[in-house]
């Protein structure tokens, strides 16, 4: 039997001290179009996704800085590189998920027609500084090194989840209780981050540190952690939920704070001092009272993660460290 991970209603995730991002990893697509598990929970991961729309604001559309609204779309970057965040559906092209969907709403409160452009992890940050990009759906989180850069529109809490196979008995809450294992984790992301700072504490406690092990692709990493070559692997917490709600052989062991040992969240990203971020927090905000966010979060079992309020985020104004 499939598990289910409940989710609970639309909550309010504080605006506290933001720092560091939850880095989504390169992702295989699930080989199913529906998928449904014992508890009636559907992932639909074709091309035809029907997606949740909502009513152009024209206030915001006329707002739109006219260098970003001449030729009539947003261009939004996505790396397609965690289920259920941004992947590839069953035809192995379309890409798809829960970042593809709010920024179709953004779009749509901004009378653009949404430009989806697939990148790597590593190529978004200069290519948006270049303008290519005008903004990015990816799992960004909001840290002290990139609102040097970039302005902010929060949507989403951030996670990390620990994923181990299903009949393991870890439980990871802190640094202890990885002391030894073999874990998995993307480089430069901010989950090293995490495990590095855990790695340090362990070796002042005079313990072992977790040994850290480095795949290529999503895909990879979860065969190395179905058969049993490494212990844990450490990811967004979506991508993990979603394992677990689809496979009977993994299980979450531990959740934490993208932001450890702070706050983060999630946010549309885009160039510093463009001006657009402004108008894109105000379309999210709107899409959170007419109730189509509420409807995308849900629709990926992401409900948990949802704010009450969008906020723009840059240098002038960031409180993190």
């Amino acid at each position: 039997m499939k598990k289910y991970v409940a989710v609970s209603a639309l909550t309010a995730v504080g605006l506290l001290t933001l720092a560091g991002c939850a880095d989504p990893g390169a992702a295989a697509p699930s080989p199913s179009t529906d998928t449904t598990n014992a508890e009636g929970t559907t992932y639909n991961t074709s091309p035809e996704q029907n997606r949740i729309r909502t009513e152009v604001d024209q206030k915001l559309a006329d707002a739109v800085p006219e260098d970003i609204k001449k030729d009539g779309k947003l261009t939004v970057a996505t790396t397609a590189g965690s289920v259920p965040l941004s992947f590839h559906a069953t035809d192995e092209k379309t890409v798809i998920g829960t970042e593809v969907d709010l920024a179709q709403l953004v779009a749509d409160k901004l009378g653009l027609e949404l430009d989806l452009q697939v990148t790597s992890w590593e190529n978004w940050p200069l290519k948006t500084e270049s303008g290519e990009f005008e903004a990015v759906f990816s799992n960004v989180g909001v840290n002290a090194d990139r609102v040097k850069k970039f302005d902010f529109s929060t949507y989403r809490a951030a996670y990390m989840g620990f994923e181990a196979k299903a009949d393991s008995d870890f439980t990871v809450t802190g640094a202890d209780d990885i002391s030894g294992k073999k874990i998995a984790v993307g480089s430069g992301t901010n989950q090293e981050k995490i495990l590095l700072a855990w790695n340090k504490e362990l070796e002042a406690k005079g313990k072992a540190p977790a040994e850290l092990q480095y795949y290529s692709s999503e895909a990879d990493t979860i065969l190395a952690l179905s058969s049993g070559r490494i212990d844990l692997n450490i990811a967004p917490y979506p991508s993990t939920v979603y394992r677990e709600n689809q496979r009977d052989d993994l299980k979450v062991v531990g959740k934490i704070n993208a932001g450890w040992p702070n706050e983060t969240l999630v946010a549309a990203t885009t160039k510093a001092g463009n001006n657009l971020a402004e108008q894109i927090t105000a379309a999210f905000n709107e899409t959170i009272a007419d109730g189509s966010y509420a409807k995308v979060l849900d629709r990926w079992n992401l409900s948990e993660e949802g704010l009450k309020k969008s906020e723009t985020i840059t240098a002038s104004n960031y409180k993190g460290k």
